[in-house]
């Protein structure tokens, strides 16, 4: 069960954010999770509270305010390879969806699967 963030600037339209997130969750699909298994939260932050270099480490031209900061967190056991993968597809989806990859950081976060609840406590995959 994989469960998205995506942090933005504000203001974002819906339509912006459900855009993000549809690649996202596409890309996800494409490596094996289920479609149903949709859990996205989108943090949208004014100039004070989102602060991000604009070039670090390597961008190629300047992140503008329309960064895409895209958290994963995700059960682990999954390979570098189905990563790569993942990234892959998300980068053409986001570039489809008219967003430049160049503006999307991602970043994994792995946990074990005794670290899900999905509803009334019960872990079901322990």
């Amino acid at each position: 069960m994989p469960l998205i963030t995506l942090t933005v600037l504000r203001p974002k339209s819906a339509e912006f954010k459900d855009s993000v997130l549809q690649a996202v969750h596409g890309a996800l699909i494409s490596v094996g999770v289920p479609e149903a298994d949709r859990f996205h939260r989108v943090l949208e932050l004014s100039h004070e509270d989102f602060r991000f270099d604009r070039t670090y480490p390597d961008v190629q031209g300047d992140r503008t305010d329309d960064f895409l900061f895209i958290e994963i967190v995700l059960s682990a056991g999954r390979s570098v390879k189905v990563k790569k993968q993942l990234l892959a597809n998300l980068m053409a989806s986001l570039s489809a969806a008219g967003h430049n990859p160049e503006n999307a950081m991602v970043v994994f976060k792995e946990t074990t699967w005794e670290n899900w609840a999905f509803a009334g406590g019960r872990q079901i995959h322990v």
